[in-house]
């Protein structure tokens, strides 16, 4: 199966232009934009903001109580999420004043038992949210310094930077469609995403401009090694979300693990996107730049 799909890609990547290659990706990095900028204008944020970044509550307990009849008891209260697993039920509230914060926690405490109680202060999620956008930088100053310095040209160089920017946009944008909220954890997770990204990019890069040979030859020999070692690691990925979301469906005594779960779906956006972008955008504008300089050397 993966070696077919190998063998479309690079099928259509050789019977259509470069121009066709590079409408695909980026129409879907245009799209990912316009809903990240719809989440922006109604939320003031490019993505849903989590617990650690907006401030609020958390609350686990242990209860038979189904999430319908959770969510009715709570539904006065700022209810962002409500996750149950087994007999543990997690659920997370954003910011409350002090009254309606000792209201729910009476209220779990008399009914629930083994009741667990986290809160976090906006101020404290406004600081977190300049430093996960300060990791974010960092990284993609770092990325850009290095790949420059590998390539010494700017175009391959500026491809790389903008293959990891479309995966980490596009993934933003599904976190958004899929309801998944911006935590400690999917910050990871895009912190990842630019290094599969720069990962795939550079062989992709390396093996076109560093090696002789047929250019097509070298991009079907580069999308053959990249692709199953990018394909390996998505079903990896997979695994680990299947059993961080539904091991405990066949273990009882197993809990969801609602982080390990978000940050494998993340990772699986962030990598279905990196296989659009090397070998589409990626492949497409090297072999553009590429065929251009073959043209400069034939007219001298």
């Amino acid at each position: 199966m993966i070696f077919s799909m190998i063998e479309n890609l690079d099928s259509f990547v050789k019977n259509h232009n470069n121009r066709q290659v590079l409408m695909v990706p980026v129409a879907v990095f245009l799209t990912s934009l316009l809903i990240i900028g719809v989440m922006f204008l109604s939320s003031g944020a490019p993505v849903k903001l989590g617990m650690e970044f907006e401030g609020g509550s958390m609350i686990a307990m242990d209860t038979h109580d189904s999430v319908e009849e959770l969510e009715n008891q709570y539904s006065d209260y700022p209810l962002h999420d409500l996750r149950k697993s087994g007999g543990r039920v997690t659920m997370q509230f954003g910011p409350m004043d002090s009254e309606q914060h000792i209201a729910v926690e009476e209220d779990v405490s008399s009914k629930y038992s083994n009741v667990e109680i986290r809160q976090i202060g906006p101020v404290y999620g406004e600081s977190l949210q300049r430093q996960a956008l300060m990791a974010l930088l960092i990284s993609f100053i770092g990325m850009a310094a290095v790949v420059y310095l590998i390539f010494r040209t700017p175009v391959p160089s500026l491809v790389v930077i903008a293959s990891a920017v479309s995966d980490i946009t596009i993934a933003m944008a599904l976190m958004n469609i899929t309801g998944i909220e911006l935590s400690f954890g999917t910050v990871a997770a895009l912190l990842m995403i630019i290094g599969y990204s720069v990962d795939s990019d550079i062989l992709l890069n390396n093996r076109l401009l560093k090696r002789k040979g047929n250019l097509n030859e070298k991009i079907t020999r580069a999308m053959h090694t990249g692709v199953l070692m990018t394909t390996t690691t998505l079903v990896a990925v997979i695994m680990l979300y299947l059993v961080s979301t539904y091991a405990y469906l066949i273990i009882p005594w197993l809990s969801q693990v609602g982080m390990l779960s978000d940050i494998a779906v993340v990772l699986i956006f962030g990598l279905v996107a990196d296989l659009m972008n090397t070998w589409m955008f990626n492949t497409g504008v090297l072999r553009w730049y590429l065929g251009k300089g073959k043209i400069r050397r034939s007219k001298a």
